[in-house]
């Protein structure tokens, strides 16, 4: 949403929930890291027991994609997962409302060299984000090592979506609506690194079928379509929070290579099988709660 279409006030009571859920990460953004983290564990295990469609959900997506997890298992995955997500409102906050540079000792950086050589082709180069609990704070902290626009979908709040868009500039060079393919392109021919996470489901008009997890998933098209017109370079990077829930980890990996092919299908395939790397290092930092697998081939019955 652009500024110009804008409500000329948010004072009317409907952005009041808005406002507490701002002002609520601000707060947040600046309480000690242990009580972030136990927040964080609080809001994931009360929504584990008041939001039991979501409950089902993720429970859904564990199921798809680990077979071999038992019921007990299954379970906790479950249980963490939240707890995960929950912990990452309170790292969404500390990205949007702090100077990411107080974090500094807590991210390490491995394969920035992949990066850079990228870069030194004389092209922009899209990095393949994933959506973790962690992504926002994952950007924020890699603004530290070089700057880059994102790709993002903007919220149907028109409040929240300033706060959330003020607060993605500052990090970013640029963040761009999912929708505007003529921006990506453009800053990408200008020589921009571009964040983009494909990931989700976004229907089967911009889908193809391709495996995650040995399941069919309507995958995304357009990381392909956008590296053919740009010639840009697709690093894959991934971002996830260390066991021991004080420090981070940015992880670049190589361009992919011959890509993209003549072949959609292989194309997304690749993607995926990053992405499918990316989740089994840390599964409960996932974000299970979208269901991915909702659009199916034709004549193949829903899943959730």
């Amino acid at each position: 949403m652009s500024k110009r279409n804008w409500p000329a006030s948010f004072a009317h009571p409907r952005y009041w929930p808005a406002w507490l859920a701002i002002g609520s990460m601000k707060a947040g953004a600046w309480l000690p890291w242990r009580l972030k983290l136990a927040i964080g564990k609080g809001i994931g295990l009360l929504a584990l027991w008041l939001v039991p469609w979501r409950r089902h959900i993720v429970d859904t997506n564990l199921r798809l994609c680990f077979p071999e997890l038992d019921e007990e298992r299954r379970g906790r995955l479950v249980r963490d997962t939240f707890i995960a997500n929950g912990i990452g409102i309170l790292e969404t906050a500390t990205g949007w409302c702090r100077d990411p540079r107080h974090l500094r000792h807590r991210v390490s950086y491995k394969g920035l060299h992949h990066l850079a050589a990228a870069r030194a082709r004389g092209q922009g180069v899209l990095v393949v984000g994933i959506h973790f609990s962690t992504l926002d704070l994952g950007g924020a902290l890699h603004s530290l090592f070089t700057p880059a626009d994102v790709v993002y979908r903007p919220h149907n709040n028109p409040l929240f979506e300033r706060f959330m868009t003020r607060a993605r500039s500052r990090i970013f060079g640029q963040a761009i609506d999912r929708h505007d393919l003529r921006g990506v392109v453009r800053r990408l021919k200008a020589g921009h690194i571009v964040w983009y996470s494909p990931d989700q489901d976004f229907g089967r008009d911009v889908s193809v079928f391709a495996p995650l997890f040995g399941v069919e998933a309507a995958s995304i098209r357009l990381t392909a379509k956008i590296a053919r017109m740009t010639g840009a370079p697709v690093v894959p990077l991934m971002f996830h929070r260390n066991p021991d829930n004080r420090t981070y980890t940015i992880e670049c990996h190589p361009p992919l290579e011959d890509f993209p092919s003549h072949d959609e299908v292989a194309d997304a395939a690749r993607v995926n099988a990053f992405i499918e790397t990316a989740i089994r290092k840390h599964p409960e930092q996932y974000l299970w709660l979208h269901r991915r697998f909702k659009t199916r081939p034709e004549g193949e019955s829903g899943l959730y």
